[in-house]
């Protein structure tokens, strides 16, 4: 098990290895980033964008949540962290490609598809919940056509892709955007079991990398 003191361990291999044989790139990196990529992907630990798309630093703007998700755009008085990272890639960083990543086995979907936390308190599960209630019309959904099983989770997996792409262009600043033909919005699926990124394509259906 992982613990700070082997996160301080890993720190010295780097500093030793990768930040002395990169040591240009990092200096020109102390200057300014202009990654032409932004991923939106979910937090757990076992789908690190780096890692998959075996990239350098500098390279791709990443913002991690529970599952992969992009809330609607919304003008109110909350802090919206996904909202701002994604401005600052569009406005600011003039990213030209955005990629939304599900993978499987995600937690967060098996939340969203269980609905395990509804009612719950912040603590017991109650900043989940309203998380994850974005995919509630996809739940209801998909439940209906799958049942609650294997293909059900599968495909909730998926429509958390499709969902944050559809909320990406609630926003004005990517409808602008990717109406100029300055930005492309594209989705992508991880399997974990046996190591298989999933690309979708136009229609909407994924197929293996």
């Amino acid at each position: 098990m992982t613990d700070f003191s082997d996160l301080i361990g890993g720190y010295h291999r780097f500093r030793e290895t990768d930040w002395a044989r990169q040591r240009d790139r990092w200096s020109e990196l102390s200057r300014g980033q202009s990654p032409k990529v932004m991923v939106i992907a979910c937090s757990d630990s076992r789908v690190d964008p780096a890692q998959v798309f075996d990239t350098s630093p500098g390279e791709i703007f990443v913002v991690r949540n529970v599952a992969n998700l992009v809330p609607p755009f919304e003008r109110d008085g909350s802090r919206h962290g996904v909202s701002a990272a994604l401005e600052f890639a569009v406005t600011q960083l003039k990213v030209s490609e955005i990629v939304v990543m599900g993978h499987g086995s995600c937690g967060g979907v098996h939340a969203a598809l269980t609905d395990a936390f509804a009612g719950k308190q912040p603590g017991e599960g109650g900043f989940i919940a309203h998380w994850v209630d974005m995919l509630d019309e996809a739940r209801d959904r998909i439940v209906a056509e799958h049942g609650a099983g294997p293909e059900a989770i599968h495909a909730m997996e998926l429509e958390t892709v499709r969902v944050s792409l559809a909320n990406l262009r609630t926003f004005p600043f990517v409808q602008e955007a990717e109406a100029a033909g300055t930005l492309k919005l594209r989705g992508a699926y991880f399997a974990i079991a046996d190591g298989v990124l999933h690309v979708m394509g136009d229609g909407g259906a994924f197929g293996a990398a």
